[in-house]
């Protein structure tokens, strides 16, 4: 069987946070973990609570590689500016365990998981577990994390073969 690599994905929001971790052995997925982090209080109290629970996700599932939505840039500057700071947060509660970080538009995420980029939150998390061979409901918040790993999982398998092929000419 090949190495296992674990991935951390996570869905960012600073009302609702997704996370989902999958394990990859070459080209097998496993599901290891799913949650949905539902914030409450102000902001900051918001940012603290994503903070510690990613903290804990990171220091209890051990994972090998992180993988995040990046930004959307909304309309409105302020729901932008509190989007980033819970990408913030999130992001900085896996430094501590030093690990590569892969950002993947939104747009890319659904194309990868679900075929196309304007693909709905119900296609979304009908391909995650479809992908993922699993039959209970997954939150859209956690399916959507799911899919960011998901998304990186596809996307290191590719660099592989690439370098391979490279390193071959």
């Amino acid at each position: 069987m090949n190495q296992k690599t674990r991935i951390l994905g996570i869905d960012p929001g600073s009302r609702t946070t997704g996370v989902g971790l999958v394990d990859v052995y070459g080209d097998r997925l496993v599901l290891v973990h799913w949650a949905r982090i539902q914030t409450n209080g102000d902001h900051i109290s918001r940012l603290r609570q994503i903070f510690g629970e990613i903290t804990k996700v990171v220091k209890s599932h051990c994972p090998d590689e992180i993988a995040i939505e990046r930004v959307f840039v909304h309309r409105n500057v302020d729901s932008a500016l509190k989007l980033g700071q819970a990408r913030a947060a999130a992001l900085v509660a896996t430094f501590d365990a030093d690990l590569p970080v892969y950002e993947y538009a939104a747009r890319y995420v659904k194309k990868s998981v679900a075929g196309q980029g304007n693909a709905s939150k119900l296609q979304v998390q009908h391909m995650v577990k479809v992908l993922l061979g699993v039959s209970e409901e997954i939150q859209s918040d956690a399916a959507d994390a799911l899919a960011v790993a998901l998304c990186h999982a596809h996307s290191r398998h590719a660099r592989a073969v690439i370098a391979k092929v490279a390193a071959q000419t």
